[in-house]
């Protein structure tokens, strides 16, 4: 299998058999189950559809019972994981390519629906790419968002960190596309390649990542072996 779906717990240190101090991010994934299969003649290419967690459900009976206050699923994700046997539908689903970690092995792997992806996938050594939502910063301006030097802070300048000119006025007449500009910064998809599986702790689905990935504390994660 090329991935699973886990939650981003944070970041720790821990030493190896030769005493050095490895910075980790630690990676909470839960058994993930297979809720669809989709082949190369229906999607294009082979891959799988798996979920993390689950979501609330209504009560059957309304009669006596309260139901759960928040959001609970619709039939249509309710029907949608009774196919693959659960119970209740996972909060988070997302689709693995199969033959997005080949490498040197042309066999694709092969699943079913109702199968369950652990961290017992990986091993001490693999190494993986991590995908995650990095933390949405709001509007920012080019000092922080594009890391512009500003400008002088001394001799009258009132201009400390605006950008100053964007383009010339007579030629082209117009702000080029891709200027870098104030805006929105972070809250973006960010892959994050070539790192190291350190530690598998599969009593507590865990897995010990070296280096940092993007996103927040409790933030979705998506881990795949890299080829």
């Amino acid at each position: 299998m090329i991935g699973i779906i886990g939650r981003k717990l944070g970041m720790t240190q821990i030493f190896n058999q030769d005493g050095q101090q490895i910075p980790v991010t630690v990676v909470e994934a839960a058994p993930n189950p297979v809720t669809k299969v989709m082949s190369k003649e229906s999607a294009g290419f082979d891959s799988v559809e798996m979920g993390l967690g689950s979501q609330k459900i209504a009560r059957e009976s309304k009669k006596g019972e309260r139901t759960p206050r928040g959001r609970r699923a619709n039939k249509a994700e309710i029907g949608h994981a009774a196919k693959a046997g659960l119970d209740a539908p996972p909060a988070v689903l997302r689709s693995f390519r199969l033959d997005d970690a080949q490498g040197k092995n042309p066999e694709i792997p092969s699943f079913k629906v109702g199968d369950v992806i652990t961290v017992g996938v990986f091993a001490v050594g693999d190494t993986v790419k991590v995908t995650g939502t990095s933390k949405g910063r709001g509007f920012q301006g080019v000092v922080k968002r594009w890391n512009f030097h500003g400008g002088p802070n001394t001799h009258g300048n009132t201009k400390h960190r605006r950008p100053g000119s964007i383009g010339p006025g007579t030629d082209p007449s117009r702000v080029i596309k891709g200027k870098k500009m104030p805006g929105h910064f972070g809250a973006e998809r960010c892959t994050q390649t070539h790192l190291r599986v350190e530690k598998i702790d599969a009593e507590r689905n865990l897995i010990y990542i070296r280096g940092s990935v993007a996103g927040p504390k409790n933030g979705i994660v998506l881990v795949r072996k890299q080829g």
